[in-house]
């Protein structure tokens, strides 16, 4: 009666082991599944992260030569800029100069020719040179009557025939006829003359000064063009 009992156990010890061995099994092919999946996760980890690396690398490579580019670009355009200004200083400075040259030059001419007409008083050939002053006042006035001043000089030589001969070239010019009278004021202290109305009011004046200096344009430009304008 006891042996199926027996049996029974051998049996269920058998199916036991059986599953045990199975059981087994499942979970070495379950770890080593596992295994595989964490070492490809870890593969596309180190792929991802090497990747990810590169990357940076590049971007890095790009951004610093990009960095370069733009180092390279603004020295050169800082070099052409500070060139261009050296130069504009350069011609500048050398405007000056020129400038400064040029207005010593005319000093010297305006100083030489206020000489040259000073020594001329004397001579005979003044005489024509005054007259031609006067006419050009007397033209310029525009009035029936003017009294002329002039330098203690140059009244010694007007006397009346070269009043006459004033109001003679006027004449001839077409201009309305004038009468000049010397005037009654002291003598002028610098070289030419002065017509003024019989009022006092209007006056043109002659002198040697001044007419040197109406005509400095003239003369700076004349000096300007024969001295610094270069040749074509």
């Amino acid at each position: 009666m006891n042996r199926p009992k027996d049996i029974t156990s051998a049996a269920d010890d058998g199916g036991n082991s059986n599953v045990m061995e199975v059981s087994s099994q499942g979970q070495a092919s379950l770890i080593a599944s596992i295994e595989s999946d964490v070492q490809a996760e870890e593969a596309k980890i180190l792929q991802d992260a090497v990747e990810q690396v590169s990357q940076r690398e590049q971007y890095t490579d790009k951004k610093i030569e990009s960095m370069l580019n733009e180092a390279r670009q603004k020295a050169a355009s800082q070099g052409e800029m500070i060139r261009s200004k050296a130069i504009s200083q350069a011609e500048l400075e050398i405007k000056r100069r020129q400038l400064r040259a040029c207005n010593e030059i005319i000093c010297r001419i305006m100083s030489m020719v206020e000489q040259k007409l000073g020594s001329m008083i004397s001579d005979d050939m003044y005489r024509g040179v005054l007259i031609g002053w006067i006419v050009e006042a007397a033209m310029g006035l525009s009035v029936k009557t003017a009294m002329i001043s002039a330098s203690s000089e140059e009244r010694a030589v007007m006397d009346e025939s070269l009043i006459d001969e004033v109001q003679a070239k006027i004449q001839q010019s077409g201009s309305r006829s004038i009468t000049i009278r010397l005037a009654d004021e002291p003598a002028l202290a610098l070289q030419g003359i002065i017509l003024t109305t019989e009022d006092g009011r209007v006056a043109y004046n002659n002198q040697v000064k001044t007419r040197l200096l109406r005509q400095q344009r003239d003369i700076q430009r004349l000096i300007h063009d024969t001295l610094f304008v270069e040749e074509q």
